[in-house]
């Protein structure tokens, strides 16, 4: 398991990750879209985004700051 404080600015230049993912989001608000499906999220909301799955911060305030939690094995707990 790896934890980092995530902080986009501007534009989110994620790509796929290799393990499963979550958000917790400390502070901001904005969407995710994970498989181009959008989730509307505000601060205190953790948010789920399965391995190998393409997946971006848009239309996100400038403060946004989130906890992402990385971890289990190459391509997810469903592998």
């Amino acid at each position: 398991m790896s934890v980092i404080v995530f902080t986009p600015r501007g534009r989110d230049y994620q790509t796929k990750h290799f393990q499963d993912e979550l958000y917790v989001v400390i502070k901001g608000s904005g969407t995710l879209m994970i498989a181009d499906a959008p989730h509307t999220f505000g601060e205190g909301d953790v948010l789920f985004v399965p391995a190998e799955t393409q997946h971006r911060f848009v239309d996100f305030t400038d403060d946004l700051i989130t906890w992402a939690i990385f971890w289990g094995p190459e391509g997810g707990e469903s592998a």
